[in-house]
């Protein structure tokens, strides 16, 4: 079974030599782990990876190639708590639904700080402490119009205003085989050349020209290269409700890496705050200061920002209103700072541009980047790169 796993992983593109393969034997003889396929997993990845941009590649191949075998290891008998939770899900009509009260900002801050000082116990249904499955507007995978969502779980409804959770994204992949060249296309109107470096590219319209002056001697004339000077910094939002357009990102970041030369990015979640990661399995011990940032490159990139723009206007008008933790300025003001910082800006949206107008944060971020959102179409593309090469 594990050769087939071997040639299975090197048919999924995972760069896997046999000095590997058998270095994950070894460890398999001297049973260093348990039967566990997790810990399966863990270890064939320790042995066989070497390099950490491969590391999704390997994901979905052994999730491929063990989904029909997991019955081979032991198995946990206990009953999963997402299966309890899900149970306990109340389903409200719509009177019940609107019955519910609404808070403030200000207010759901306040209460929530007061329930944690006076709840000491796990808690489940009801209406008022922090728990799961009741309409309570604190807790997880409950019936709430508009409460602070705890925790990880179900995705629920979507409408909470505030979320405490520590997520774990993935980096989106820079080697996706686009299925259309059209993308690649609409970014070319971004590409300026210029010749840089030294003489090294046989200048052929000047050779005959000075062969033809030079009585017909060959006179071989020689200039630098061309290369595309122009700079893209690209901040992609990743994670929650991006999760819905994972593929058509993957694409659009696979292409503009391919085609600029001078090419940055950095990854945010929901709204830009002060502070940035470039490796989503690094976020926590590797971020960069979002001024650092704006410092280091300067105002001649073009600025690109890709993300649904969909999330609770808290999270981009309020200090605080970030997902994970207490931003201690709102996300609107770092988006000004970068919009005043690079005039060559535009939004890349990938949600349908017939639903913007239905979506409040959407209009909001629309505005503070002056009206300069297009939706990841190739007509939004094309009108983007326009627009940024003017």
């Amino acid at each position: 079974m594990l050769v087939n796993f071997f040639y299975h992983l090197k048919g999924s593109g995972v760069k896997v030599s046999v000095k590997e393969y058998l270095l994950l034997l070894d460890a398999m003889k001297a049973d260093v782990i348990q039967p566990s396929l997790d810990e399966f997993y863990y270890l064939a990845r320790m042995s066989l990876v070497k390099d950490e941009s491969q590391f999704d590649k390997f994901d979905r191949a052994f999730g491929s190639f063990f989904k029909h075998v997991s019955g081979l290891f032991e198995q946990d008998k206990e009953i999963p708590l997402e299966w309890l939770i899900a149970k306990a899900l109340k389903e409200l009509s719509e009177e019940e639904r609107a019955a519910l009260q609404k808070m403030s900002w200000s207010e759901l801050i306040d209460t929530f700080k007061k329930r944690l000082e006076e709840q000491k116990e796990r808690h489940e249904g009801g209406s008022r402490w922090i728990g799961t499955g009741g309409t309570s507007p604190f807790g997880n995978s409950g019936s709430n119009p508009q409460g602070i969502k705890v925790g990880g779980g179900p995705k629920g409804s979507r409408s909470a205003v505030k979320v405490w959770d520590m997520r774990s994204f993935r980096d989106y992949d820079d080697s996706v085989e686009l299925g259309t060249r059209n993308i690649k296309v609409a970014l070319r109107r971004l590409r300026r050349f210029a010749r840089e470096g030294a003489h090294d590219e046989l200048d052929m319209d000047g050779t005959i020209s000075s062969t033809a002056k030079n009585a017909g001697w060959l006179d071989i004339r020689m200039r630098p290269e061309r290369h595309n000077t122009v700079k893209v910094l690209m901040l992609l939002d990743v994670g929650g409700t991006m999760d819905d357009h994972i593929g058509r990102v993957e694409e659009l970041f696979s292409a503009a890496k391919s085609e600029f030369k001078h090419f940055e990015h950095y990854y945010f979640h929901n709204c830009i705050y002060d502070h940035l990661w470039k490796s989503n399995r690094r976020r926590s011990a590797e971020r960069f200061s979002t001024l650092d940032v704006l410092r280091k490159y300067p105002p001649d990139y073009k600025l690109i920002i890709v993300g649904d723009a969909t999330m609770s206007p808290y999270e981009i008008l309020q200090a605080g209103g970030s997902v994970e933790y207490n931003n201690d300025e709102p996300g609107a003001e770092w988006v000004r700072r970068f919009v005043k910082t690079y005039p060559k800006h535009a939004w890349l949206n990938p949600e349908p541009e017939g639903i913007w107008q239905y979506r409040q944060s959407i209009s909001i971020l629309q505005q503070l980047v002056g009206g300069k959102m297009y939706p990841v179409t190739l007509d939004g593309l094309e009108r983007a790169m326009r627009d940024l090469s003017k």
